[in-house]
């Protein structure tokens, strides 16, 4: 497929593969990229991306947001598309969505996709495209991911993207492996939950990333699914610990923990003394923190 696309492009001299009502030549989106390439951040550079797009064609208008909940890509059809609309929307994410991650080195993960047309019988190859939740039969095209990816600084230079735009193509076909943001994201869902008991299969599941996925980018980056959770059992035993009066046992269920016992004894691997002694001792030391 990634030949023949190549091929078809070259052929027609139309990188929209006839999307649109006017052609665009060769070079097109490599141009986009390049215009983009000096932004300090993934936001700045989608914006600008969306921005010169309308220059292109008006058939489209592609409009990039950010709320705290989510940064998303929005297509909105100027013109009824007919049969290309399908093809035209789903290529043109992936076209965004790859070179996103190329710009930051990171895998974007998607937090959802949504297109203006009914599920269709080949759905398989959207859940490989848009791995996230997917809706179809909705008002317009959209794809949303964290909000976070769009604040991270852009990662490349011209020298890349010369390297990159002769093997780009791939990047529209394949997710990127690496993901910058994995272990604040693994952080934050234990945060979010320190008493579930999360398993490597189902923080895995959550972040729609598969079991091995999941430890070998946690290894890369110097982390370990067990490590992350001692951290956060930690740091919220110790705030329980500190600011209420909750008895011990309490405050091990609440952080995860079976029974109190076994609690204990990791809390006393983590800071060298019982939760007990922590909790006489912060009084100690501070009198007021009682009140």
């Amino acid at each position: 497929m990634e030949i023949l696309f190549g091929i078809a492009i070259r052929e027609l001299d139309d990188e929209a593969l006839g999307w649109f009502s006017r052609r665009l030549p060769w070079g097109t989106y490599g141009m986009l990229c390049r215009a983009s390439l000096s932004s300090p951040t993934l936001e700045v550079a989608l914006k600008r991306w969306c921005r010169h797009h309308c220059l292109l064609t008006d058939d489209i208008t592609l409009l990039f947001s950010v709320t705290r909940a989510a940064a998303s890509i929005t297509i909105q059809a100027n013109q009824d598309l007919g049969e290309m609309e399908e093809f035209c929307f789903a290529t043109l994410f992936r076209y965004i969505l790859g070179y996103a991650c190329w710009a930051v080195n990171s895998r974007i993960p998607l937090l959802e996709a949504r297109f203006p047309f009914d599920a269709p019988e080949h759905i398989g190859v959207y859940q490989v495209l848009f791995p996230g939740a997917l809706y179809f039969g909705c008002q317009a095209a959209q794809i949303s991911f964290n909000a976070e990816y769009a604040a991270l600084s852009i990662r490349r230079d011209d020298r890349a993207l010369n390297k990159m735009l002769q093997q780009a193509l791939p990047l529209t076909m394949f997710p990127y492996r690496r993901d910058r943001l994995l272990v604040q994201r693994v952080r934050e869902l234990l945060k979010m939950h320190p008493d579930s008991g999360y398993t490597g299969e189902s923080l895995a599941r959550d972040l729609h990333v598969s079991p091995r996925t999941l430890h070998r980018q946690l290894q890369e980056e110097g982390a370990s699914l067990q490590a992350l959770k001692d951290e956060v059992r930690r740091e919220k035993a110790i705030d329980l610990l500190n600011r209420t009066s909750r008895p011990i046992k309490q405050i091990a269920l609440a952080v995860g923990f079976l029974n109190e016992k076994s609690f204990s004894r990791a809390f006393k691997k983590w800071t060298g003394i019982p939760p007990e002694s922590f909790r006489e001792q912060r009084i100690v030391i501070h009198p007021m923190g009682r009140e």
